[in-house]
């Protein structure tokens, strides 16, 4: 029998824009903020407007690839370098891949329902943010 899972709301992006705006607030840190549906499409973004405008993107392009390889940026940036087993990924694809800190997957009962980037800060800053984000989910 399978147990339907309820998708990535609304109110659930604004919860983990709230977390992620309240701990890069703490630190000092203006920041972007991209949250993903479980189809990739936009269902909150927030730049603060002291952030650097490239952080848009960034946010948006973290919280993609985080989406599409259900892992978190910061596990699979290793892998991309020029002596890793994915080291063409980020080009072989028509796609917004980036593979830095910053970006994770949104899981609910096991299942992937979207996506959270951050870009702003140190990308190990931005995976902070985002780890305290998804604990207020």
């Amino acid at each position: 029998m399978s147990t339907t899972v309820t998708p990535l709301t609304t109110a659930d992006a604004e919860t983990l824009i709230a977390a992620a705006r309240h701990a890069a607030d703490e630190a000092g840190v203006p920041v972007s903020i991209s949250v993903l549906d479980a189809g990739g499409h936009p269902l909150a973004f927030r730049r603060d407007e002291r952030a650097v405008l490239i952080s848009g993107e960034t946010s948006t392009a973290k919280a993609y690839t985080a989406l599409q390889l259900n892992a978190p940026t910061a596990e699979v940036a290793d892998l991309v370098k020029p002596d890793g087993p994915f080291h063409s990924l980020p080009t072989a694809l028509n796609k917004p891949l980036l593979f830095i800190a910053g970006g994770v997957p949104v899981h609910r009962d096991g299942q992937l329902i979207g996506a959270l980037g951050l870009g702003g800060g140190a990308p190990e800053q931005d995976h902070g943010f985002a780890q305290a984000a998804l604990q207020a989910l």
